[in-house]
């Protein structure tokens, strides 16, 4: 049965609520990403978007605090390969966590101080460069979400769009192992406001409440296939488009879609 996409709110995107808990919720989801090894199935369907793009070059867009480029840096190098250049970006930049990530992977990922906007990319900034958005891309209205592959094809450039799962409430079910130690843990892993998730996390329910509900809506607000499909086919007969999943730990199973210029 096809389930319909809901429109519903996640804390993570949501400015009224507490700093902290937002935080504690990314956070808690991208050390479960990286523990859970949720995106090592990914590096070969990435590894040959990029063949097939032609270039090692690529423009991270809506970066956030850049956790799902490292952990894919990670994923491969942890394969014995070189990992392309990554230029992280957002409409909301978040510089100190840039950065780190920076630091921590030199030569490798950079950014991009001042805001982009993912729906008018300029040419000295996407040329030569492939795109990319992961675990991001449902947070986008169909609207904006349109606006971001239109973008990509009238500058002829490739895009690679992942996420952790497709629609349905059981998708989420893979992650909550991981997810639970990496929200038990994070009050003493957070780089900031410690004591303050400490109190979400270990006194109250507050953070475990919001990392189950934005998990189970996030579910529900994934594109499909047939969505990805129509979006781009008013304008990417240019293109030819691929949709596929892999696999992770614990049956999950996560989906990519993407599309590379016709010679």
């Amino acid at each position: 049965m096809v389930l319909p996409r809901l429109r519903l709110f996640e804390l993570n995107d949501s400015p009224w609520a507490p700093a902290p808990l937002r935080d504690t919720v990314i956070e808690a989801l991208s050390r479960s990403l990286r523990w859970g090894r949720m995106m090592r199935g990914l590096v070969d369907p990435f590894e040959a978007f990029l063949a097939a793009a032609g270039t090692r070059e690529v423009l991270d867009i809506a970066s956030g605090a850049g956790g799902p480029a490292r952990i894919l840096v990670t994923e491969i190098q942890r394969a014995g390969r070189v990992a392309p250049r990554f230029v992280l970006t957002d409409l909301r930049p978040q510089i100190a966590a840039w950065e780190e990530a920076s630091a921590r992977f030199p030569g490798v990922i950079s950014f991009e101080r001042e805001p982009v906007d993912a729906t008018q990319i300029p040419a000295s900034m996407s040329d030569g460069r492939a795109r990319l958005i992961i675990n991001a891309f449902h947070h986008l209205p169909p609207d904006l979400a349109a606006s971001i592959l239109h973008d990509a094809a009238a500058r002829r450039a490739p895009i690679f769009l992942s996420e952790s799962f497709e629609r349905g409430p059981l998708g989420f079910a893979p992650m909550i192992p991981a997810g639970l130690l990496a929200l038990a843990l994070n009050p003493l892993l957070s780089p900031r406001d410690r004591l303050a998730k400490a109190w979400l996390t270990w006194a109250t329910p507050l953070a475990l409440l919001g990392s189950a509900w934005d998990g189970l809506v996030s579910t529900m607000r994934v594109y499909d296939r047939a969505d990805l499909e129509a979006m781009v086919a008013p304008f990417g007969g240019d293109f030819t488009w691929t949709y596929g999943n892999y696999a992770f730990p614990l049956g999950g199973r996560g989906y990519y879609f993407h599309g590379v210029p016709r010679r």
